[in-house]
């Protein structure tokens, strides 16, 4: 190796020290011929592909942040142990992109130092354990939340070109140590193949912006009308969810859609609950020990009527806003009980908003009653009609006929030849493309996308003219004015010619400052 003479020789044995968990020195080093070997930069290559593979897993950890309460639940439902596993999550993703960051660092600077790579057995194992680690993450990802492939998809069209700029200005820097460890062997093969390798990816991050899409690359006066905000179970990042204090929270974030669920009790009367056990929403354990597991319509309305539906919210913290709350606001949740449906009608027809709901379970062997005990509800409430939107699918021809005037959502896409055109379709946020969305706002069909909590993504879906989306966060989008952001094409030409320009020539000022 070179003489590191433009280094200090203090801070290139301390390097080498947190590297190769070794104390060497200058004048031993020179004695023992030390070199980066081959297996050294073998190791080397590993460790960069490590960095990227935990980079890549911290872009998804960002990106199912989204999504992350749904997996909150289905954990308490399999193991009855709440805990917001996304501060879990982050904290160990965090660890081991620091850990991989910093060895990386550590490994540049001694190449441009002109010291040996020798990486430590220890570390090594640790990158290995990392790798095995991010491997296995991503693994369950794939198997139990696969619908999260497609939210990255969907993500890239709000990240993409930052991305680009963010990557491109990453691999510009790694032309100096590249350079140098090029300028430093002999090995004329690796050298070629290093560069060819290194041209071959620039080119590509050059041209990536041709494959491009976003719906927020448009002018400003095609941005369509923001989409309306649907509460989901209200505002359950404000209330208990699916309480009444819940809906009035959700008013005063201005949705013009109430979404719940809805339940028959044992004895005929319809109340909101999601679940179909009490245990995660109730005190239904300290009340009703030895019927806690039982389904929430198994209880009498009576019964629902002695639960407290409010203090768990307090208790469990399920979203970071409970801590943020007023004193009026925790007091008013642990005086929340099961509101039933005649309630939460009332209280939307006051409020002049419409509300969605699911009738559960589905699957119920006396279905047909409680689609007529819900249906009785409607119509003594008072309510408009058209303020209520269906979306059960089972009996919805009955209800047409009993209730034509209750608007019919639709949980799928529309089918060729349909005989009756849908006007209303709720679905996942990850089942419509841009595309489809704007051909659906063409033909005048309400979409309503499925939960949306995220800026980032109600942006994408703003700028995609999405109809309308559920929402846990109604405190935080109602907010926006504006997407996060909105880029007509020929600044986004001008940007990325700017960009690709600027990294040439920082390149190419690198290999011949080095040479």
């Amino acid at each position: 190796m070179a003489d590191p003479s433009s280094c200090c020789y203090s801070c290139a044995t301390c390097l080498l020290c947190l590297y190769s968990c070794q104390w060497f020195t200058t004048k031993k080093e020179k004695r023992k011929g030390l070199r980066t070997t081959k297996c050294d930069c073998s190791w080397f290559l590993f460790l960069f592909c490590v960095f990227l593979f935990t980079m890549v897993w911290l872009y998804f950890a960002i990106i199912i942040l989204n999504d992350f309460h749904n997996f909150n639940e289905f954990i308490f439902k399999q193991r009855k142990l709440w805990l917001d596993w996304s501060l879990v999550l982050l904290i160990a993703t965090a660890m081991l992109i620091t850990y991989s960051a910093v060895l990386l660092v550590l490994a540049l600077c001694l190449q441009l130092c002109g010291q040996p790579l020798k990486l430590h057995w220890l570390h090594k194992t640790l990158l290995i354990l990392t790798a095995l680690v991010v491997a296995a993450a991503f693994t369950g990802l794939g198997i139990k939340w696969a619908e999260e492939w497609r939210s990255a998809r969907i993500s890239l069209q709000a990240t993409g070109p930052f991305l680009h700029i963010g990557i491109v200005g990453g691999m510009t820097l790694l032309a100096w140590p590249l350079a140098s460890f090029i300028y430093r062997t002999h090995n004329t093969g690796l050298k070629v193949f290093l560069l060819l390798v290194y041209c071959a990816v620039m080119i590509a991050l050059y041209l990536s912006p041709l494959g491009i899409t976003s719906p927020c690359i448009m002018e400003e006066n095609q941005l369509p009308p923001k989409p309306a905000l649907a509460g989901h179970r209200g505002a359950p990042m404000l209330a208990p969810e699916n309480t009444l204090m819940s809906l009035h929270k959700a008013v005063d974030c201005d949705v013009q859609v109430f979404e719940t669920d809805v339940m028959v009790s044992a004895d005929g009367f319809p109340f909101l609950m999601h679940d179909e056990e009490l245990t995660r929403t109730t005190n239904v354990q300290a009340v009703f020990p030895e019927r806690a597991a039982l389904n929430s319509t198994a209880f009498n309305w009576t019964d629902l009527q002695q639960l407290d539906a409010g203090s768990w919210f307090l208790e469990r913290r399920p979203f970071p806003t409970v801590q943020s709350l007023s004193a009026g606001d925790r007091y008013q949740a642990t005086k929340q009980r099961i509101p039933s449906l005649e309630q939460a009608l009332e209280a939307a027809k006051q409020s002049n908003i419409s509300i969605m709901f699911d009738l559960r379970p589905e699957n119920h062997s006396d279905y047909q009653s409680f689609v007529n005990a819900t249906l009785e509800v409607i119509f003594q409430s008072g309510i408009p009609l058209q303020q209520v939107l269906w979306l059960p699918d089972g009996f919805r021809e009955q209800v047409k006929q009993q209730a034509p005037g209750i608007q019919q959502v639709y949980g799928r896409k529309r089918l060729q030849n349909e005989k009756e055109p849908l006007l209303h379709v709720n679905l996942p946020y990850q089942d419509m493309s841009s595309e489809e969305i704007r051909q659906y706002r063409q033909d005048n069909i309400s979409v309503n996308l499925y939960v949306v909590n995220e800026p980032w993504l109600f942006s994408v879906l703003w700028c995609s003219g999405v109809s309308s989306v559920t929402t846990n966060a109604c405190q935080l989008l109602k907010e926006m004015k504006h997407p996060i952001w909105l880029l007509p094409s020929s600044t986004y030409l001008m940007v990325w010619i700017v960009v690709d320009c600027a990294s040439f020539l920082t390149i190419l000022w690198a290999f011949l400052l080095l040479k």
